[in-house]
């Protein structure tokens, strides 16, 4: 009798950087891995994230025996919320992710109807056909962890979000021992992570921003503000030391940050002493030069706290000169513009900005490619599939295999929907499962769609112009002057010729057309007139009333 495959289906982070989502299938189960979101580019006008397309489970959902998380940034946890409200199903992860993922599930009403089962660094859990050993990896986030996932096919090795850090800040490396222990057994693939596949060398340990910290804490006269991740649990500890050595105590600013540090300390993941924090509001009335405050936004995202600082739409208090502001992160692909317009903005309004360019205020929680050639000649795998990028890194992953002996053979460079599947030991790339980007827009899921951000984009480029004609009831003709109103396209006083010649036009239009093709001709009619007037292409709407001839 022939042996079942198992099968492989990333649903996200595969082509992309963010929203890692994997589906392992094996006869009538199913293994799912992470659930995260991705922040949207540029040209998403008014998306607020993007959520992988997990279309291909919702006939199988019955099917899925656990969600296994390997840590809490939001990449691989954003979109649990909406994963749980369809799947219904047992999900595994550390303590501090389990924390995190609280949160989440507990806004969207969902905790109470979850089972969430807290799993270590070092131990195992039986899911179904799937024995799921976790192991410890070095990351920018404390309690993350890879799998060893032994299926009746095989032993897959999934590293998640990893790097080797010898000195780690929370004073534990990623579990070396473990590695070449599943090498001993035999792995049938590996599945690695490929976020710097094209960055030489090896990652810096997260220690090196302690020297940059008191570095910059040494010199800011005013209050020093530090834009990171909210997940990222392991900065808030540097900055409480630095804050602590150098005579200050330290707010978190927005919901995310202080729900996040609250759980790690609660945890012990975080030892902050109660007397280094204090309120945001008690900060507003201390001297400058003893604040520090913790707030989101170092990707130039306009809805949090440095991107309203930067543009003087925050609430609670303005940047002001003498601030000296530490952006701590590296830009999201994508990200480098808004990033960059958030920066010029802090200067203008008089703070000192201190981002990743010109100090080592962050330094990545991903291999580099020695470690990633490390990881591959620890686990020595029969095959390899890399994960977690977009294409270049992907395929810059498989060539750094190749250069030390993989057969190119035994290489999968897939993006989302491409099914993997293995039978006898033998790996060979199935269908692909069709997959988009699912936008989350206020409270709106995957109602949003590629045409309407085109709409979006045209309406935010050139603007529109609406036009209303009366027309008589009975005859079907012009009653009448045309009404114009225009938003965004041109300032109204100064165009009055433009608009009068537009009502002549519509007026022509009028007399030799009439019936169900009026409105569609004089919207071509006009789009074609004002691009030849202004060079502009406005979104012309015609709308037609009923009245009657006097």
């Amino acid at each position: 009798m022939a042996s079942k495959r198992l099968r492989i289906v990333p649903l996200g982070g595969l082509g992309e950087i963010g929203k890692n989502m994997m589906s392992i299938e094996y006869g009538e189960n199913i293994l799912i891995v992470d659930s995260g979101i991705m922040f949207p580019e540029n040209d998403m006008l008014g998306i607020d994230y993007i959520i992988p397309d997990y279309q291909y489970l919702r006939d199988k959902k019955d099917k899925v025996r656990g969600i296994v998380i390997t840590h809490g940034h939001e990449d691989h946890t954003g979109a649990i919320r909406h994963v749980v409200e369809e799947i219904q199903a047992p999900i595994y992860a550390t303590a501090l992710t389990r924390g995190l993922l609280e949160v989440k599930l507990r806004r969207g009403g969902l905790l109470k109807d979850t089972k969430l089962h807290t799993v270590k660094a070092g131990g195992e859990a039986q899911i179904g056909p799937f024995r799921v050993e976790f192991f410890h990896v070095s990351h920018s986030i404390p309690d993350g962890v890879g799998l060893g996932i032994t299926t009746p096919a095989g032993l897959i090795v999934h590293t998640g979000d990893f790097k080797f850090d010898h000195t780690p800040v929370d004073g534990w490396p990623t579990d070396f021992a473990k590695l070449a222990e599943f090498a001993g057994r035999g792995v049938l693939a590996l599945l690695s992570d490929s976020t710097n596949a094209d960055t030489p060398g090896w990652t810096p340990s997260e220690s090196v921003i302690d020297a940059a910290f008191n570095d910059v804490f040494s010199k800011a006269k005013g209050r020093i503000i530090i834009g990171t991740f909210a997940s990222l649990i392991s900065r808030m500890a540097q900055v409480a030391r630095a804050t602590a050595n150098h005579n200050r105590v330290m707010a978190f600013v927005g919901t995310s940050m202080v729900d996040n540090s609250k759980i790690a300390r609660k945890l012990g993941y975080l030892d902050i002493p109660d007397e280094l924090i204090v309120s945001l509001e008690q900060t507003l009335s201390m001297k400058p030069s003893r604040v520090v405050l913790m707030a989101t936004g170092t990707q130039g995202e306009p809805s949090s706290i440095l991107g309203r600082l930067s543009a003087g739409t925050n609430r609670q208090f303005d940047v002001q000169a003498g601030d000296t502001v530490v952006l701590s992160s590296h830009p999201i692909p994508g990200n480098e513009e808004m990033v960059h317009r958030t920066i010029n903005r802090l200067f203008k309004r008089g703070a000192d900005v201190i981002y990743d360019a010109i100090a080592p205020v962050h330094v990545s929680g991903h291999a580099s490619q020695e470690e990633m050639k490390m990881m591959l000649q620890l686990v020595r795998p029969k095959h390899f599939i890399p994960i977690h990028g977009e294409l270049r890194h992907l395929k810059q992953h498989a060539i750094l295999a190749e250069e030390i002996g993989f057969d190119s053979n035994k290489i999968a460079v897939i993006e989302n929907g491409t099914a993997i599947e293995f039978q006898d030991g033998k790996m060979q790339i199935g269908e692909r499962f069709p997959g988009r980007y699912v936008f989350v827009d206020g409270s709106g899921v995957g109602d949003i769609g590629p045409s309407v951000l085109r709409e979006r984009e045209s309406l935010a480029r050139d603007g529109f112009v609406l036009i209303h004609l009366q027309l008589d009831s009975d005859s079907g003709k012009l009653v009448g002057n045309p009404e114009i109103i225009s938003r965004g396209f041109v300032f109204v006083r100064d165009s009055e010729e433009l608009f009068e010649q537009a009502k002549n036009r519509i007026r022509s239009v009028a007399k030799s057309q009439q019936g169900k093709q009026l409105k569609t001709l004089m919207e071509k009619d006009l789009a074609k007139f004002f691009y030849s007037e202004t060079k502009r292409k406005p979104m012309v709407f015609v709308f037609t009333s009923n009245g009657k001839l006097k």
